[in-house]
């Protein structure tokens, strides 16, 4: 398939210079799987998209509706697709005080799946970046345009062999990934970082603490230390392109692809189909 890409609504792949998100970051973007056509989860991901514009201070006024007849737009392919959504503040004078009014702009890519070699779903090798995560509760939990920390950090290595990097804060504790949630199995407990500090508050990662307490796990969002993922029973990363990848191997440690996760790797695949 061919990439289509609209801009307000009109079908284009060109934007201002002075446009604030390519100044400044000043903007945020929700990266969607498209199944036949239908974005997944596109609730979650709107409800996502539209708080991190009210923390930036983007106006939202008919967004929901105006995103609605853009998607209307677009030709889905059967099968799978990924749509990228992006609201930047518009364009402005120089300086970083926000226009008034502001005028956003909306950018919506669909585009093919990206290619996985092997088969990830049953696990990967992942290392741990020296790149640390700035701690900024403004910026926390949403999917700001700003992401030269996570560039920085998938810039460490080049062995394609190794399909992700962990990354934990200033203060050491660990965050996330370069481009997914980290999730753990651990005595029974299903445990994920706190993200109240830094890190993106990720769609499937929120699905799995619904469908791990379902299962009968004992939910935790906490603050870990790599030890704390050392001594883990199982260990997998998600986000929503993805879905769950495990860990077979993290550094020298290695790890089972283990009965918890394998149970929510379909759980969550049936809910994807069902939303």
């Amino acid at each position: 398939m061919q990439v289509q890409t609209l801009i307000n609504g009109e079908f284009s792949d060109c934007i201002g210079v002075a446009d604030r998100g390519l100044a400044y970051g000043h903007g945020v973007f929700e990266t969607f799987l498209v199944l036949n056509g239908t974005p997944v989860f596109y609730t979650e991901h709107l409800q996502r998209l539209l708080t991190g514009c009210k923390r930036l201070g983007i106006p939202v006024d008919q967004l929901p509706q105006r995103l609605e007849h853009d998607l209307m737009q677009l030709d889905y392919p059967a099968g799978r697709a990924v749509l990228k959504l992006i609201v930047t503040c518009g364009s402005g004078g120089r300086g970083y005080l926000t226009p008034n009014p502001a005028s956003p702009v909306r950018i919506l890519m669909l585009s093919p799946l990206p290619e996985y070699p092997g088969q990830p779903e049953q696990g990967i090798r992942a290392r741990w970046c020296q790149t640390r995560l700035a701690c900024q509760p403004l910026l926390s939990g949403i999917k700001h345009l700003n992401r030269l920390e996570q560039v920085l950090a998938r810039n460490e290595w080049q062995d394609p062999a190794i399909r992700e990097g962990l990354v934990c804060d200033s203060r050491g504790f660990v965050v996330e990934g370069t481009m997914s949630n980290l999730c753990f199995i651990a005595g029974g407990r299903f445990c994920t970082p706190a993200l109240d500090q830094s890190g993106v508050e990720g769609i499937v990662r929120n699905q799995l603490l619904q469908l791990a307490a379902l299962q009968g796990l004992e939910v935790e969002a906490g603050r870990y230390t790599p030890d704390d993922v050392h001594s883990a029973d199982e260990l997998f990363v998600c986000n929503s392109l993805i879905g769950i990848w495990p860990i077979v191997q993290l550094g020298d440690r290695s790890y089972e692809w283990g009965t918890y996760t394998r149970r929510l790797q379909s759980a969550l695949n049936q809910r994807m189909v069902q939303c």
